[in-house]
């Protein structure tokens, strides 16, 4: 086990101007379990292939366990990567395939036996160790992929979108397994994925990417709950949180005729961006009623029912501009499409920002 430090790490591509990853600070703690996350080119693999020795850093260093190893080949920095795509060797049985690098460190064979087996009890891998890639599932085939990641024993893991390959039902089950595994083993884990859900349920903290700079790095709630800025708030979450822009008045943010009340404090922090005012709820932070008064109007666009609650999908008008609105509500009060509700957004529950920086007020 070990700390993973990135120092101020940038990795600019020949002929490229803007950094792919630019000035990237991040504290990684023993054992942790840490999730970059952000949208597609975002610099998270990039990130992560700086760490694995796969791409160079071009400013700044990495330092394992306090070591500086910016300039050291891959195989010198005690990591083990589990990609997307397996990376098996199909000619060779599971046995073989998760014993190849220990096999080309020369250990006894009684040591990879040992650890090639308890790998396979730790994966449920036992009954398939003689079969061949071919003959297993998806799933499998990723199980194989870090039993071989496991049986080196690193001081870091470093897993790249290893589940995009399955379906929906397998990547819950297999990224649940992930993370009681890592438990298990206390080992030191970087995990990339653009998808918002996983990065929520896995990471111990999560580390929010967004053109190549590190936007915001907490726990999974506190990104939930407090988010740094508007791109956070916006990302973390399904569905997405409501955020819009409006007119700022003396008392708060005007949706259309419909005022949503703020501190004076939050009003006095938002006058520096030209009369206007970025504010956001979640969409189970709204109630959703058939009385006008004191709620904003919204024209239902599409209901979807999950079986437990509903989304319910909409759009108003707000100064001559139609603007959508998501509110979960429970399957008792779901309405029907093109009928017009009212929602009324829990007053603890508003996130405020600059309409210009898009900074947290």
């Amino acid at each position: 086990m070990a700390t993973v430090t990135y120092d101020k790490a940038s990795r600019i591509y020949p002929g490229s101007e803007r950094p792919a990853v630019n000035e990237l600070n991040l504290e990684i703690g023993d054992g942790e379990f840490l999730v970059l996350v952000g949208p597609s080119g975002c610099g998270k693999s990039t990130s992560l292939r700086m760490l694995a020795g796969l791409e160079d850093v071009d400013r700044g260093r990495i330092l394992i366990e306090g070591k500086d190893v910016t300039n050291l080949p891959p195989k010198s920095r005690d990591i083990a990567m589990v990609f997307q795509n397996y990376a098996l060797y199909p000619h060779m049985s599971v046995y073989e395939n998760m014993a190849f690098a220990l096999k080309l460190r020369k250990t006894s064979k009684a040591e990879i036996d040992r650890r090639v087996k308890e790998a396979a009890a730790l994966l449920q891998l036992d009954e398939y160790l003689s079969r061949k890639p071919k003959a297993l599932s998806g799933g499998q085939r990723q199980r194989v992929a870090m039993g071989r990641a496991i049986v080196r024993e690193p001081q870091v893991f470093l897993m790249d979108e290893p589940l995009s390959n399955l379906d929906a039902k397998l990547r819950v089950q297999t990224r649940s397994q992930i993370a009681t595994l890592q438990a298990k083993l206390g080992v030191t884990t970087v995990y990339v994925t653009h998808d918002q859900v996983e990065a929520m349920t896995m990471g111990h903290r999560v580390a929010v990417m967004l053109d190549g700079v590190l936007q915001q790095v907490d726990t999974p709630r506190a990104l939930y709950d407090t988010p740094g800025n508007v791109f956070v708030a916006g990302f973390m979450g399904s569905p997405a949180m409501n955020i819009k822009t409006v007119p700022l008045t003396e008392s708060g943010g005007a949706f259309g005729s419909y005022n949503i009340p703020l501190t004076r404090e939050q009003v006095a922090a938002a006058q520096n961006a030209g009369g206007k005012v970025t504010i956001g709820f979640r969409p189970e932070s709204a109630d959703l009623t058939t009385e006008s008064e004191g709620a904003l109007p919204i024209v239902v666009d599409l209901v979807e029912d999950l079986g437990s609650d509903a989304n319910v999908y909409g759009h108003a008008d707000l100064d001559g501009s139609s603007e959508r609105f998501t509110v979960r509500t429970d399957r008792q009060h779901m309405p029907n499409m093109g009928e017009t509700v009212y929602i009324k957004p829990h007053g603890t529950a508003i996130h405020v920002f600059n309409a210009e920086s898009g900074a947290r007020i």
